[in-house]
């Protein structure tokens, strides 16, 4: 990386923490400053304390410099112990803050970018690189060290500049002085260059261990694994696995720990030389009376402080380098862009409920395949209609909902809504007006109202009512805080356990609760028996009313009470119309599914 990009990175690196908390950074900047300053308050005066007890100065003088030494580390102490606290408690808003703008980016970025398995492992990656340290971390303990020893260095300069002026030290020792401070960093560098280098190493070959530890860590603390565990005695095989992974990680740990030792022990060994040299130097200026013994002991610790400060300022500048690779990675996920264009237009309003949504030869592919998901279809209905889609799996059925609800746009053609461009529609506006129900819906922890309204307020009889009619009122009768009970277990003792179907109805009753013109169902009952999922759809039909409904399945007679059933084969709409149509054409795709699938419904109906 070249030394310009590491200086932009630098600067967007202060931005950013400075943007996830304010107070954090400038607490952070003036404890660093306050605390490194604190040394030199007893230092400079007490250096005036023993020249003056040895010049014979009043006792008055002698009181005044030790109580300006005492009240003025006092209260850079209390400034800087009241800076701790707020920066500890600001520390939590920058987490939270950090969180928020990675789960911020995961909603506002395309939904191509989310279903992309390069966004999902770079994110991966992220996470697990900034639990071992990297990113903020580093970023705000960079910073510190950096702006910690740079004011020791200021301080410690400003203190002993005289030294260099002084005319009975040779100019040879001056010179030796500062080759052997410069060589003591040099060396300093190298040394935390070697090791950030190996440390980088120990982390990227543990990288599928701290998933392995994340993933069983997840699984031993879930409640819901303790029944398996106990039914299956694998709890001693679960703890031996871990002791093995873990036994090999703590190998590796000693093995980094020892090479990192050594090359510190080199480090601190040439520094106490360098020290040693000092104190020569300064016994010598002494003895021929260059110096004071005030001086002495102001040099001697101006100095020591000056070396340190000067190692740390080396390491922590390599260390925030090592660190921009991974504020690189980190700030590219944020830098992800979403290409969808956004459009203006409000979705007009019609009291005569005449909406057309038309698909104008459209073909899709998705991002980095070669392979059409959809090719050429035309197709057009009317808002108000009951439309089933049906065909096996991978046909291109929920790709076709995905580019009606825009999630994404079509590689070819382009899909109308009363005469005009979807994309040319407020996104956010054109996508309120779809609720739908995927295979893959989700539910959470939160209490069963939140659940339903999508969100953390509520109504409560609104909930209910939809609930109800989602044919989850009998289960709801039976739940004695009603909406406010809590699902799951994650963060209420008391929560409620549901089943798969339950958990469809309130999945239902979240789309109800939306009251959006556009209702869609894609397979969200594909793990029900066809009578079952006949009965749900059947129920689903009553409370659509008037709306747009749209039925995806690959079982045909679940879909008979449609208006329009729209059949796709291999990603092409090769048949549209009503069920009695399609049947009645022979050869057809229509005709020879429902024939595949006649003997399985009927056999399955005369069980039910």
């Amino acid at each position: 990386m070249k030394l310009s990009e590491h200086v932009r990175i630098s600067k967007r690196a202060i931005r950013h923490l400075f943007s996830l908390s304010r107070s954090f950074a400038v607490c952070l900047f003036l404890d660093a400053v306050l605390r490194n300053a604190l040394p030199y308050v007893p230092i400079y005066f007490s250096a005036r304390l023993i020249d003056g007890l040895y010049e014979g100065r009043p006792l008055g003088s002698l009181a005044l410099y030790a109580a300006l030494t005492v009240g003025i580390v006092f209260l850079l102490s209390l400034v800087s112990a009241y800076l701790t606290s707020r920066r500890d408690v600001a520390q939590n808003e920058l987490n939270l803050n950090d969180e928020w703008i990675f789960s911020e980016k995961a909603m506002q970025m395309a939904y191509s970018s989310i279903e992309d398995p390069e966004v999902t492992m770079l994110r991966k990656r992220i996470a697990i690189e900034s639990q071992t340290g990297y990113n903020l971390w580093y970023l705000f303990n960079c910073t510190e060290q950096i702006v910690s020893s740079m004011t020791r260095i200021l301080l410690s300069l400003s203190m002993t500049l005289s030294f260099f002026f002084l005319e009975g030290i040779p100019l040879l020792m001056k010179l030796g002085f500062v080759a052997g401070i410069l060589f003591t960093v040099l060396c300093g560098a190298f040394t935390t260059r070697k090791s950030e280098a190996i440390f980088s190493h120990f982390m990227s070959t543990a990288v599928h261990m701290n998933v392995f530890d994340g993933k069983y860590n997840d699984y031993i603390r879930h409640y819901s694994s303790g029944k398996d565990i106990r039914l299956y005695d694998m709890a001693e095989s679960l703890l031996a696995f871990n002791v093995d992974i873990m036994t090999d990680f703590h190998r590796r740990s000693l093995y980094l720990c020892w090479k990192q030792a050594a090359l510190k022990a080199a480090d601190v060994a040439l520094s106490h030389v360098l020290k040693f040299c000092v104190y020569l130097i300064l016994l010598y200026a002494a003895l021929s009376g260059q110096i004071t013994a005030g001086s002495i002991a102001r040099y001697v610790s101006c100095v020591m402080l000056l070396l340190g400060a000067a190692s740390e300022a080396v390491a922590g500048i390599q260390r925030a380098f090592v660190n921009h690779t991974y504020l690189k990675r980190y700030f590219s996920y944020l830098d992800i862009p979403n290409p969808m264009y956004q459009g203006s237009l409000t979705v007009e309003k019609r009291d005569d409920n005449e909406y057309f949504v038309e698909f104008r030869d459209v073909s899709f592919r998705y991002p980095n395949t070669d392979t059409y998901a959809l090719r050429h279809v035309n197709l057009k209905f009317k808002v108000g209609e009951k439309l089933a889609i049906v065909g096996k799996n991978g046909s291109g059925k929920t790709t076709f909902i995905k580019l009606m609800c825009r999630l994404y746009d079509p590689t070819e053609g382009e899909i109308l809504l009363n005469g005009v461009n979807i994309k040319k529609y407020d996104y956010d506006e054109y996508l309120s007006i779809f609720s739908i129900v995927f295979q893959d819906f989700k539910l959470f922890a939160f209490r069963l109202g939140q659940n339903v309204s999508a969100g953390p307020v509520f109504d409560g009889e609104r909930a209910r009512q939809c609930l109800i009619k989602a044919g989850f009122g009998e289960r709801l009768a039976a739940m004695p805080e009603g909406t406010d009970s809590f699902l799951y277990k994650e963060f209420d003792g008391s929560g409620i356990e549901i089943s798969g179907g339950e958990g469809q109805k309130i999945a239902l009753a979240r789309a109800l609760y939306k009251d959006a013109p556009f209702l869609v169902l894609d397979e969200p009952t594909a793990a029900l028996d066809p009578v079952s999922e006949y009965e749900i759809y059947s129920k689903f039909n009553e409370i659509a009313g008037d709306k747009t409904a749209i039925y995806i399945s690959h079982r045909l007679a679940s879909c008979r009470f449609c208006d329009k059933i729209a059949v796709f084969d291999s990603g092409k709409l090769v048949q549209m119309g009503s069920h009695d149509t399609l049947i009645a054409q022979k050869g057809g795709r229509y005709h020879e599914l429902w024939h595949a699938q006649a003997q399985y419904y009927t056999d399955a109906t005369a069980e039910a």
